[in-house]
């Protein structure tokens, strides 16, 4: 009986793929009912967080800016205005350098993707809308 085997490195097919292209592989090859199928699901779940998420952070927020008038309606707390609009400004064209330093493409990325990918966006879309119905 002759046990030579022939060994197979497997471990180098997965690098440089994402996670979703590791479970799905390339959704644009796959059938357009899969698509809308795939997008709708994830659509929905992604919606359905959204909101659930969101509504968490709208009371917090809220609470917390009542919280902060309050404060400052009796005397405890003085907020300077100017500060935090100049400071909110500031910020705003920090931020928007650095995410075009750092992301100078994602809007033409996005669209090439949208425009491949019709199926799974409308059905990602269909389904996000009803997941925020929920």
């Amino acid at each position: 009986m002759d046990n030579s085997f022939e060994i197979l490195d497997l471990s180098s097919l997965g690098r440089n793929k994402t996670w979703v292209q590791k479970a799905f592989g390339d959704i644009s090859k796959r059938s357009a009912a899969q698509q809308i199928t795939i997008g709708g699901v994830s659509g929905w779940v992604t919606g359905f967080l959204f909101i659930k998420v969101t509504k968490a952070v709208v009371v917090t927020m809220g609470l917390s800016l009542i919280l902060i008038q309050v404060a400052q309606h009796q005397g405890y707390i003085k907020i300077n205005y100017r500060a935090i609009q100049s400071e909110i400004k500031r910020t705003k064209d920090v931020i928007n350098k650095e995410a075009n330093r750092h992301y100078p493409g994602v809007v033409e990325n996005a669209k090439r993707f949208l425009q491949k990918n019709m199926f799974l966006a409308g059905g990602f879309a269909g389904g996000f809308l009803i997941g925020v119905a929920f």
